[in-house]
């Protein structure tokens, strides 16, 4: 990506319900970035340059088998991942995805509409800049945290959530961002939603 360039954003959905209007304005609300909102099976059956020709992926799809070899290729290049709320539990029983992840064992519970209250646990990151303490009322996750190779940029507690709500870790080549929150449009309107996936995606763009 040229510095004058916008973010080139593959945004990969499947195998999991979600509100797509106000999924796609979120997306069309990133200033500087040109988003391609598409099902795994149309970003699978493209190409390989293709699918490498994308800055970031966001991955917001709940896939349970193994994946077509496409996937395995992650980590080649410096392109961003972005695994968004139950893309953390796709494909539970292929391993990569868990260091992609960040988790060893992915085994959860889920809890509608929760009121959470989110504390910036580094507010040094730049995907978290700006961003004070702030609540959501979202779905949570009840499984085990990620792991002490990762840093964990935000945190919970709440009973039924699991502690770590969102961390930056590395997969081969490739940065990654994982994000607990993100289940329907009381997360995607909210301000401050808005910004981290923004600064996330922008982080991520720069392949650091």
């Amino acid at each position: 990506m040229l510095n004058n360039e916008k973010i080139k954003v593959a945004v990969i959905v499947g195998w999991h319900p979600y509100d797509v209007v106000n999924f796609q304005k979120l997306f069309e609300s990133i200033d500087g970035t040109e988003c391609y909102i598409q099902h795994m099976e149309q970003f699978t059956s493209s190409d390989k340059e293709r699918r490498q020709w994308y800055d970031v992926l966001v991955f917001y799809n709940m896939h349970s088998d193994t994946p077509e070899t496409a996937l395995s290729e992650l980590g080649e290049t410096k392109q961003g991942i972005f695994v968004l709320h139950h893309a953390l539990l796709a494909y539970p029983q292929w391993s990569v995805w868990s260091e992609i992840c960040g988790i060893d064992d992915r085994r959860f519970d889920y809890h509608l509409n929760q009121t959470v209250e989110l504390q910036i646990a580094d507010q040094s990151h730049s995907i978290t800049e700006g961003i004070s303490d702030f609540s959501l009322v979202d779905e949570t996750y009840t499984m085990k945290n990620a792991g002490t190779d990762s840093k964990i940029l935000i945190t919970a507690n709440h009973p039924k959530s699991m502690e770590s709500i969102a961390w930056v870790r590395k997969y081969k080549n490739s940065p990654v961002f994982c994000f607990e929150s993100g289940h329907d449009n009381s997360t995607f309107s909210n301000g401050n939603f808005r910004k981290i996936v923004k600064q996330a995606i922008v982080w991520l763009a720069k392949g650091e």
